[in-house]
């Protein structure tokens, strides 16, 4: 359902925000939001990120279990930025382990 680009968040009819979470449960889940303090929400955001961090380490460990922990460092850094920049800023992928041989 398209909405008005104008619209502010808090203007969005509740279906905008979750299309799969039941409108009951989604407008419980708003009102908590609105009632957090700006300091309660950054440490949300803040656990949100650590929290997807965390899964982006494991999914990498996961996938490569030989790796040595500076090189699942590194490729997290590719995540992150995008491989073009964080080969830019860190070095090839590669040379973590060159350099340790």
């Amino acid at each position: 359902m398209p909405h008005d680009p104008q619209l502010r968040p808090h203007e969005l009819p509740p279906s905008a925000f979750c299309r799969d979470t039941d409108p009951a449960a989604e407008a419980v889940q708003l009102e908590i939001y609105r009632r957090m303090t700006p300091e309660q929400k950054i440490h949300l955001v803040c656990q949100a990120i650590e929290d997807s961090r965390a899964l982006s380490l494991a999914g990498l460990r996961f996938r490569h279990p030989e790796a040595p922990e500076e090189e699942i460092q590194r490729r997290l850094k590719g995540l992150l930025l995008g491989e073009e920049l964080a080969e830019r800023v860190y070095g090839p992928l590669g040379e973590a382990r060159e350099n340790r041989e």
